[in-house]
């Protein structure tokens, strides 16, 4: 009993740091943080299915905006050997605290190198690798239009063929921001709505909801098609939703 209660107490003790953590950060750039609070047990989850879904296959997979690591742990244990796990993340603070995460994880203890975190933006990212999986945990409303298709199209350039991208969005911001956003700030997100939902028409395969998030959050999965059945690139045509 005291056991379990230390540990479920140390557990409360870094969810609040981080809860605390994310707040700092997003007050200094919402850009370099991505959110203003750690993903969820149960997002994390969901985010992770597709490697969860291809153990024990080694994989290759980089998880963009990990922030203080939640998803990260939620993919580590995933990680079968002979699978690389790249992290991004451009927060200079927060890719410290991912790289003590790498070298105190247990599941890591006989396999370090397995792991890697890039300090930079995605974009930035310089490798030849070429992922089987894309977990992205950057919130991409937070971002203009163009950064958005930079963004977009970096992640399916790094997809294998026949890869995925898994993503999450706040549900019942949409409407917040129309309230509280000026002008520009609504025709910006509106932008961006728009550039999502033409990359969700193109190359989703599977949307779910999970309500046990605070907030709650979608979860698209995007695929890559393979080279005999590429499709072209979506189209804007610059309608309003």
């Amino acid at each position: 009993m005291n056991d379990w209660t230390t540990s479920h107490d140390r557990v409360l003790a870094q969810r609040n740091a981080e809860g605390w953590m994310f707040l700092i950060e997003a007050a200094r750039d919402l850009r370099t943080t991505g959110a203003i609070a750690p993903s969820g047990t149960a997002l994390a989850r969901a985010l992770t299915d597709p490697v969860r879904a291809q153990a024990p296959r080694p994989l290759a997979v980089l998880e963009a905006g990990a922030g203080t690591g939640p998803v990260t742990r939620a993919l580590i244990p995933q990680l079968s050997r002979g699978s690389r796990l790249d992290i991004v993340e451009a927060n200079p603070r927060f890719a410290a605290r991912l790289r003590h995460l790498v070298i105190t994880h247990p599941h890591l203890a006989a396999r370090p190198a397995q792991v890697t975190v890039h300090q930079t933006y995605v974009e930035q990212l310089d490798t030849d690798q070429r992922y089987d999986v894309i977990v992205s945990g950057l919130p991409l409303t937070n971002f203009t239009p163009v950064q958005v298709e930079r963004i977009m199209a970096r992640y399916l350039e790094l997809l294998h063929p026949g890869g995925t991208l898994t993503y999450f969005a706040y549900l019942g911001t949409r409407r917040a921001r129309a309230l509280a956003a000026s002008r520009a700030e609504a025709r910006r997100h509106a932008a961006v709505d728009e550039i999502m939902a033409a990359y969700q028409r193109t190359y989703a395969t599977g949307r779910w909801t999970v309500w046990a998030n605070l907030p709650p959050a979608c979860v698209w999965h995007l695929q890559r098609p393979l080279l005999s059945a590429e499709r072209p690139e979506p189209q804007f045509d610059g309608s309003r939703r």
